[in-house]
């Protein structure tokens, strides 16, 4: 029997651009767009060696039920957030994760939302679609403090783009960098605007407190483009409550999709998006053109079925 590959989570937008960007010689890939648990996961990936996974929560407990899965190739930066990688790693099962693919993609997005929230944009599209003309007043971005906490391929992306429209960046990295020279409480009390650019890890889970988000400046922005699990939501709400954080642009959320029910969905200074950072035709086409090169690689490296 055929060694099988499966895209378990393909959808609309990104069938289009894996047939796109696939070329002669690559493995076949079976695409899954139908809707499934993770109760199906071993049903669906049997005699797979190989999967692609979008954004699915993949269990440790469950994916041990997949006698044949070996490699779990994930679309993005952050599989820590849907899938216990060292733990899978003990049980077999090697996570790829891909990253560079879309740091221009998810910088454009920051920005975007620092925007929204500058001007309160959302807050107006949904009052004049329910018949309220109340116009808003906001903070004019330019001569303003940009603090961005984190300086990878984004991050230093977003603080080019800031520059260009007249901010002024302050930044910091949990490794050193001479163009990261403030400190962790400076960046947070000096500015007007603090962007997450962080990636997700044991020591930056819950990485702004309660006690972090008290420290900024009162009436500040701000926009997570990066994982939701970095800010404690409890405390980012009573800190918008508050009016000490005067809004925030939140495109990633401690779980997703985000429930109907919590508070950050209804909140009305918040701005939220769908974990679409890094999706513009571009970023995806570079994403899964990668994706398809390390399938390739892995399965040239394996002996035959």
């Amino acid at each position: 029997m055929s060694r099988r590959i499966l895209f378990i989570d393909c959808n609309d937008q990104l069938a289009p651009v894996l047939a796109a960007v696939s070329e002669p010689g690559d493995p076949p890939i079976e695409v899954n767009r139908a809707a499934f648990a993770s109760e199906d996961l071993p049903r669906l990936l049997q005699g797979c060696a190989t999967c692609i996974v979008d954004h699915s929560y993949m269990p440790t407990d469950i994916v041990a039920r997949c006698a044949d899965l070996r490699d779990i190739v994930f679309l993005g930066t952050g599989p820590q957030s849907y899938m216990d990688v060292e733990a899978l790693r003990r049980g077999g099962v090697t996570v790829h994760a891909i990253k560079g693919y879309g740091d221009t993609a998810v910088a454009e997005h920051a920005i975007a939302l620092m925007f929204a929230c500058a001007r309160d944009l959302a807050r107006m599209d949904r009052d004049i679609r329910a018949g309220r003309w109340r116009p808003r007043e906001g903070m004019q971005l330019t001569g303003k403090r940009l603090g961005i906490l984190g300086l990878g391929g984004i991050g230093r992306e977003v603080a080019r783009i800031a520059r260009g429209i007249g901010m002024e960046v302050l930044a910091w990295n949990r490794t050193r960098r001479a163009e990261a020279a403030g400190s962790i409480d400076a960046v947070l009390r000096e500015s007007d605007v603090v962007s997450l650019h962080l990636a997700l890890s044991e020591e930056t889970k819950g990485f702004l407190d309660a006690d972090r988000l008290a420290s900024m400046k009162r009436g500040a922005l701000l926009i997570n483009t990066a994982r939701g699990a970095l800010v404690e939501e409890t405390a980012l709400v009573e800190a918008l409550n508050r009016g000490h954080i005067a809004r925030a642009g939140l495109d990633v959320f401690a779980l997703e999709p985000l429930r109907l029910e919590h508070p950050l969905a209804s909140h009305e200074s918040v701005t939220l998006s769908a974990h679409a950072g890094f999706r513009t035709y571009e970023a995806s086409a570079t994403l899964l053109r990668r994706a398809l090169d390390i399938v390739r690689r892995l399965e040239a490296q394996r002996p035959n079925p």
